[in-house]
């Protein structure tokens, strides 16, 4: 018999489907979107009734799971969100909308659709600061595709960095965690205030060696620094200084951005390093595989339901 996780019921059966999805979003039970309710919540049956369908018997409203989450007003079948949760999660540089529109055989529109409300579930709720045991916090700063609101200088195609999205990224050696960002530009004024808000003082953050990030320095307790403009890769004299980590976790997101995605407008970036933020923080290597990554992402769904007018 196989064991492959594609042939579990819930990946075929819409009632083993939202099964599924239940225990994990509602894992003490039935829980009323509209009134709280837990005590008199009933599912309803009946050939016309849809799958899913609960009755609150205190505020005689119907209700399913996917009120208030990401599933929320959509008319895919739970089976095909959950074969694309997986797909995504399995997927270490992404999966294209096309990829998905093909796979589970839905239309491009709402493939894309569904993809973006599945990084609104991969977006981390966690606000603690890195570094706050004393680690090492590598930082860096990357370029990529193309911000329409400002006009390359250059008028050779793909010469210099200021015309490009900008991303800022910080990754935490200790418990492999990253985080990004989408900044505006690379001034002090800008970067400062978001690695306050994301490190701790504590922290020794880990840098190349761009004038901007020795300014910074006296916010936390240390700095390294590797001169790569001197092909130095590891600091000549303490080997734990370097940005290697943060510089892996970049190519993985620009092989996905660039061969995966291959475009990506300006206003739906940061949902993206959601998804590259998410995998990498929830990879093999910290002993997480496949099945469990979209399990959290499942977990994630509640409160994040997205529109279509403000996904677009």
């Amino acid at each position: 018999m196989s064991n492959s996780i594609l042939s579990k019921p819930y990946f075929h059966n819409e009632e083993a489907a939202y099964e599924f999805v239940e225990a994990r979003i509602w894992p003490r039970g039935a829980v009323c979107p509209h009134c709280g309710g837990t005590e008199r919540n009933k599912k309803m049956g009946g050939a016309s009734t849809r799958i899913g369908t609960y009755k609150c018997y205190d505020c005689r409203k119907p209700f399913t799971v996917k009120i208030g989450t990401i599933f929320e007003a959509s008319h895919i079948p739970m089976r095909l969100w959950l074969q694309a949760i997986f797909l995504i999660a399995a997927s270490k540089k992404g999966i294209s909308s096309n990829q998905l529109h093909r796979a589970l055989g839905i239309t491009l529109k709402s493939a894309w659709f569904m993809s973006h409300r599945i990084r609104e579930a991969m977006k981390s709720n966690d606000v603690s600061f890195f570094g706050s045991d004393g680690g090492d916090v590598e930082v860096d700063e990357t370029f990529i595709g193309h911000d329409p609101k400002i006009k390359p200088r250059n008028s050779r195609k793909g010469r210099g960095y200021a015309h490009k999205n900008k991303v800022l990224a910080l990754v935490e050696r200790n418990t492999g965690k990253a985080r990004s960002i989408v900044v505006d530009d690379l001034k002090v004024s800008t970067l400062l205030p978001i690695l306050q808000a994301n490190i701790s003082p504590n922290a020794r953050i880990l840098t190349d060696e761009a004038s901007h990030y020795y300014q910074m320095r006296e916010h936390f307790r240390a700095h390294g620094t590797v001169e790569h403009g001197a092909k130095e890769y590891v600091n000549r004299d303490n080997p734990t200084i370097h940005t290697n980590t943060i510089e892996g976790f970049f190519s993985v997101f620009k092989r996905g951005m660039k061969g995966v995605y291959q475009h990506c407008g300006h206003q739906h970036l940061n949902r993206y390093l959601h998804e590259f933020d998410f995998r990498y923080s929830n990879r093999q290597a910290l002993n997480v595989d496949d099945a469990e990554r979209a399990e959290r992402i499942l977990r994630g769904v509640i409160g994040k339901r997205l529109t279509y007018q403000t996904a677009v």
